[in-house]
Parts: C-alpha cells; sequence; structure tokens
C-alpha cells in the first residue's frame, strides 16, 4: 500500500501565549450543565480563547444562536489578523494529555483527508463511523463550519495498533514542547511537541502496515463523529461548487489514539429524559421489558428507583424506546450524560424526568464489531468522562 494513509501532517496553529485560557472542553459536553459554561465564560474573561471560537451545544436552541455563529466567525478572522498564532508548516504534533485520574494519554495531532471517510452503513473505507450518524445533527454545526476561516478539533480518531508502532515512539522524536499547561476547570494538564519531520516517513509507514485485508478499517471515529460529518459535507459542497479537490477544506484536523493505550477508558453514555411522567415512564418500561432474567439497566427519578433486563445491545434497546415514548409524548426531550453521578443529580433536582444507568461495550469489542456489523447506536459509548475529553488547542486554516 503507498503511504498514503489519509493521515497527513498540516500546516498547524497554535497561540503565542495564554494556554491556560486559550484551551477549552469540546463543545459537546455538560450539555445539562449550564453553570459549568458559565464558569468558562467568567475565567475566560477578555483573554483570546478557544472559546470565543466555538458554539458550546447547550446553546444550539436559543434565539440568538445566529448572531452567536457570526460573532464567532469574526472573532476567528480577528485573531487571524491580529498575531495570536504561530503556525508550524507540515507538522505533527505528539500530545501527552494527564487524565483527571492521573492517567497519561498519548495522541498524535494531523489531518484526516475526507475523501477517505463515509459514515454510512456499509462503508468500506478507511475511516469509518463506530456508532450511528444522525442526519439532524449535522446541519447546525455545518452553519458553523462553513463560513470559517478556522477549524479547531475536539475529533479523536482510533487506530488498532496492539504494536504500539505509530504513535508510542514518537516521544523519542519530540525536543522542547511547544506547549506545557494545566487545563481550565479541572481537566488535567497538556503537554505538546513538534515531531521531527525525520519521523513523518516512519510514521506513515507504520499506519499504512495496520491497513490489512481488501477492505481494511485504519481510522474508527472515537469522538467528533458529527463534526466530521459536518467537515465532509462542508467540503462535498464546496467541492460541488468549484470543481476542485484540492481544497484546505478537503482536510479536518484531528487528534490520533491507540486504541490499546492504557490511559484510555470506554464509559457508557447514560440517557435522562426531561418533562416526563416518572411514574408512566416506569409502567411503560415494565410494560415493555417484563423478564426474570438478570437486570442490566437501573433507572432512577426523584422518588423511585428500579432495575430490568432488556435484551439486545443494551444502549441500542433503550434508545430504541426512548424515541418511541418520544414520538408518542409532546413535550418530552432526552439528553446524553456523561457520569452516573451527573444522571442521579439531575433526576434528583427535579420531578419531571427520568434516567437510565448500565454497561457499556468494550473497547477491544469495538474494531472488530464495526468492521462486521457496521455502526454501533448512536451515542453507545465515551472515551473518558467529560473532563477526560479533548480540549480544543490547536487550529488549522480551512479557507
Amino acid at each position: 500500500m503507498p503511504i498514503d494513509t489519509a493521515f497527513l501532517p498540516a500546516d498547524i496553529l497554535l497561540p503565542k501565549a495564554g494556554f491556560e485560557k486559550w484551551s477549552c472542553i469540546a463543545c459537546d459536553q455538560y450539555t445539562s450543565e449550564p453553570e459549568y459554561w458559565s464558569a468558562v465564560e467568567e475565567l475566560v474573561g477578555g483573554a483570546p480563547s478557544a472559546y470565543r471560537l466555538i458554539l458550546p451545544e447547550i446553546y444550539l436552541d436559543l434565539p440568538d444562536v445566529g448572531e452567536r455563529i457570526e460573532k464567532i466567525v469574526a472573532t476567528m478572522q480577528d485573531y487571524l489578523e491580529g498575531g495570536v498564532f504561530a503556525e508550524y508548516k507540515d507538522a505533527f504534533v505528539y500530545v501527552e494529555r494527564t487524565l483527571p485520574n492521573g492517567a497519561v494519554r498519548r495522541g498524535l495531532v494531523g489531518k484526516l483527508d475526507l475523501e477517505d471517510y463515509d459514515y454510512t452503513d456499509g462503508s468500506r473505507s478507511l475511516v469509518r463511523a463506530t456508532e450511528g450518524t444522525v442526519l439532524s445533527r449535522i446541519p447546525p454545526r455545518v452553519k458553523i463550519r462553513e463560513n470559517a476561516p478556522l477549524e479547531l478539533p475536539h475529533i479523536m480518531v482510533l487506530i488498532n495498533d496492539p504494536g504500539r508502532t505509530v504513535i508510542e515512539p514518537l516521544s523519542g522524536f519530540c525536543a522542547k514542547p511547544l506547549y506545557d499547561f494545566e487545563l481550565m476547570m479541572g481537566g488535567g494538564r497538556l503537554r505538546g511537541w513538534l515531531v521531527d519531520k525525520k519521523a513523518h516517513a516512519g510514521t506513515l509507514r507504520a499506519i499504512a502496515a495496520l491497513a490489512e485485508g481488501e477492505f481494511p478499517l485504519v481510522f474508527a471515529m472515537g469522538d467528533g463523529n458529527h463534526s466530521l460529518a459536518a467537515a465532509k459535507a462542508c467540503y462535498e459542497a464546496e467541492k460541488a461548487r468549484t470543481g476542485r479537490a484540492d481544497l484546505p477544506s478537503r482536510y479536518a484536523l484531528v487528534e490520533l489514539v491507540n486504541i490499546h493505550d492504557e490511559a484510555l477508558e470506554f464509559e457508557p453514555i447514560y440517557r435522562v429524559m426531561f418533562g416526563v411522567e416518572p411514574e408512566n415512564v416506569q409502567k411503560e418500561l415494565q410494560k415493555a421489558f417484563g423478564s426474570s432474567c438478570e437486570p442490566n439497566v437501573e433507572y432512577v427519578f426523584r422518588h423511585g428507583a428500579g432495575r430490568l433486563y432488556v435484551p439486545g445491545l443494551v444502549c441500542g434497546t433503550v434508545q430504541e424506546f426512548i424515541d418511541s415514548y418520544i414520538a408518542s409524548h409532546p413535550g418530552v426531550s432526552v439528553d446524553y450524560i456523561h457520569g452516573e453521578a451527573v444522571v442521579r443529580r439531575l433526576c434528583s433536582e427535579r420531578g419531571d424526568t427520568f434516567g437510565f444507568i448500565f454497561g457499556g461495550i468494550g473497547k477491544d469489542e469495538l474494531f472488530e464489531y464495526v468492521r462486521i456489523h457496521g455502526p454501533l447506536p448512536r451515542k453507545t459509548f465515551s472515551m473518558g468522562e467529560a473532563k477526560s475529553k479533548r480540549y480544543y488547542t490547536e487550529a488549522r486554516r480551512i479557507k
């Protein structure tokens, strides 16, 4: 296989200073916790920050969302023209993230070729979705990206590299760190190094060696599938409009992570329903899943709790129940929650909530499952809890 591996060095932008206020958590976190984002707003103040260049999803449904997007685009341009960034040409950045629990997760930042990404069922592309892609979630992200001169990634892409041949050896090809700082809001610590260009060819050869079989699955989406899908949509629209494929938007900046990294943990993504009568949900659950089998799902609400057994892939079966319930009960909604404690707190604070807690898929099962069956149901797993998610740090021009 040629060294064209779909993952390549990129022209990477980093702020010249002030990383502690610059780097912030992925936009799809803390979607039911406005106090988190209020604290970020207060902490950042008037300093240059990635927070000013993203739209936290908690604000997606507000009436001023259009104005927020316009301000994001304008701020990107201001930062580009105002000398906020230093640019590193044709670069890989090797990163070490010390997580809140003290474990160190290693990654490699570069750009992914969107021509090699296909999120549809039955995909045989080098880059594939691991969970179902919800098409309705793509347009809001497209609105943010389509006029933006920059991208900032919270996308994490997995490789199946048990021999640790791609990322782990790069620590020997790094000199002085580009950055080394404490992440805001208890996110741990982040260090990043520019990889010596002498190591690039060997890195690409190691990635190419992971491609086995007729239709190899080399890159599996970990976090940020809908953001990558939005990037793909923007690129395809620009390609159709210009008749060109050699566009900056053809690529998306991502962090590559080895699924065998000991610090990488898979966590279930729990569900909390809002706007419900909890006793009615409990009644419908028991009607749908009456069984004497060993319980595998716990449910909680303000004045009650219980356990029951649901068949099949647990996350998918629970989601089917929730979708069906929402379809027949106007005004009911669902949010996807990282962390069991958050589910219990939300369901104790509000009387119109109903939470589901259950186990998830093991990371050692992921590549084989996706290769054989295709994507898992949406929101099946999370790579760690909210504080362990990727923080926006690097950026790249896409116009």
